[in-house]
């Protein structure tokens, strides 16, 4: 144990420019923990150097303001790294937008004000001992449900995300979702700085209970059905038309032609699944692109498809980001309008102010307004169905109607063109599956370039279509599961592990107290 004791006194002792330098590098790379890299001992020895790295600030003058300094280089580092996709919109239209790309810097340097208050806090009740870890865990958890609930929320590369290369560990979700599960992933990195100072009753603890969640979970996959729908099949398009060509005026009946091509491939599908904003036109204000498709959906099919929406009302034109469901024959659609809109990309946030500086949203066109709520739609012959668009679907417990019937599937229909060739398309492919496990519902996600997939409610790929590939995936609808303990409770038992944590940390003080004043 001398090497982790030595290391750790080495952190420890690191100062000024050094510690701030240090905190920002192991945040950076704690981010291969997420997808695509999937590393998750990095996510876990990351929390462990946070750890010792706020050890050091306690001691001295301002250990709270040092230790928020800490908190906000850690993380401004790890999303640095995890998001640094956000930087490929601005190169889908570089004449309009490149010179905004330095203002995407704002972003990870905001994001990493929740983990300064959170370290700050941390700091605030910081003692030598295990009390230390679960009062770190408990604030760094509670703040990343705050990120992912105020100014509209970012819920993105949540701790629990750092478990993409254990399929297993993620059916823990089912029980105490996103937030529980990212509060006890980072209880169990953070319990490794324990080791520097030889003792190893918390680390040990934390690693048996990951024992047992794997045991669960892997039980869970193991006995989880894999029968379909009878009579239902599915067939996700992706087009892979890049975003620049999209709305180009000489390419759209290209691009009409690919979908209907696509879809009229060999194969008697029931449903027929397009992306976000597939058609490239408001569909429903082109009597032509209607006639084609109650002409290749007469023989039974349903297509669901994204499209632009405009409803003129006394306030002028007002746009939606819209997905339709059309009835064999292109009967009379069901709509569903995008309620959690992307900031900058569908919306300008601050209008006014920002728009006064010359930003501007990433999207073409006037930006969207919002629809109310998840709905439910019939699309029989299959389940009644809830629709996601986008980036919806990284919200958990925001994507189900608690009011209405449970849905028997969801669809996730996106453009993740926008999130880059790389990382960001295959993080937002995970949080699906995170939210298929929670809820315990399947989800069919046909994405413009992929990566298209079925995924069932234990989150298991069961059809998959790489990126920058253009095809379909045909797959049977996998049986919804019994709702799942999350997707009956929610985030109140993750409100619930805080109170353990809490009263666990209090403990261990008390204790503490004890043992010193008998000596």
């Amino acid at each position: 144990m001398n090497g982790p004791a030595r290391t750790g006194d080495w952190i420890r002792g690191l100062s000024g420019w050094g510690r701030l330098l240090f905190a920002f590098a192991a945040g950076a790379a704690s981010a291969c923990g997420f997808a695509p890299l999937e590393i998750f001992p990095a996510l876990l020895v990351g929390y462990a150097v946070l750890v010792l790295l706020l050890d050091g600030t306690d001691a001295g003058p301002h250990p709270v303001r040092r230790g928020a300094a800490v908190g906000w280089a850690f993380f401004f580092g790890q999303f640095l790294v995890g998001l640094h996709w956000i930087a490929f919109p601005f190169l889908i239209y570089p004449d309009a937008n490149l010179w905004q790309l330095p203002f995407a810097l704002f972003m990870p340097a905001g994001l990493g004000l929740f983990g300064a208050l959170a370290s700050a806090l941390a700091i605030y009740f910081w003692q030598d001992g295990p009390a230390r870890i679960l009062v770190l865990a408990v604030t760094l958890a509670a703040s990343e449900w705050l990120r992912g609930h105020i100014f509209t929320g970012f819920p993105w590369n949540l701790p629990a995300y750092g478990w993409g290369a254990s399929l297993a560990v993620l059916q823990a979700a089912s029980l105490v979702g996103a937030y529980g599960l990212s509060l006890l992933t980072i209880l169990l990195g953070a319990s490794l700085a324990e080791l520097a100072a030889r003792r190893w009753q918390l680390p040990a603890t934390m690693l048996l209970l990951f024992a047992a969640l794997w045991g669960f979970g892997a039980h869970r996959l193991s006995a989880a059905p894999t029968d379909t729908v009878p009579g239902v099949s599915i067939r996700l398009v992706q087009p892979n038309i890049p975003q620049a060509e999209k709305y180009v005026r000489r390419l759209m009946l290209r691009n009409w032609q690919r979908l209907l091509t696509l879809s009229t491939q060999p194969g008697r599908p029931s449903h027929i699944v397009w992306p976000e904003a597939a058609t490239g036109i408001a569909v429903a204000r082109a009597p032509a692109a209607l006639d084609q498709i109650g002409l290749f959906t007469a023989r039974g099919q349903t297509l669901i498809t994204g499209s632009d929406r405009f409803v003129r009302d006394a306030r002028g034109l007002t746009a939606y980001n819209s997905l339709y469901l059309f009835a064999p024959g292109g009967g009379l659609p069901q709509t569903y309008d995008k309620f959690h809109l992307v900031p900058f990309g569908e919306y300008l946030p601050l209008a006014g102010l920002l728009g006064s500086i010359g930003l501007s949203q990433l999207t073409v066109g006037p930006g969207f307004s919002s629809g109310d709520h998840p709905h439910v739609l019939d699309a029989a012959p299959a389940p009644p169905v809830t629709p996601l668009i986008c980036y919806e679907v990284i919200f958990p417990h925001a994507v189900i109607d608690a009011s209405a019937p449970r849905p028997g599937w969801m669809v996730n229909i996106t453009d993740d063109s926008w999130f880059g060739p790389w990382a960001g398309p295959h993080q937002h492919l995970l949080t699906a599956q995170v939210r298929a496990i929670e809820e315990g519902l399947p989800i069919a996600r046909a994405a413009n370039t992929g990566i298209s997939a079925m995924i069932d409610g234990n989150g298991r790929l069961r059809a998959s279509l790489g990126l920058d590939r253009m095809g379909v995936v045909d797959a049977a609808l996998p049986r919804a599961l019994p709702p799942t303990l999350y997707a009956r409770f929610g985030d109140l038992l993750f409100a619930l592990l805080l109170v353990v944590a809490v009263i666990a940390a209090s403990g261990l003080q008390v204790v503490k107290h004890r043992a010193k004043a008998r000596n």
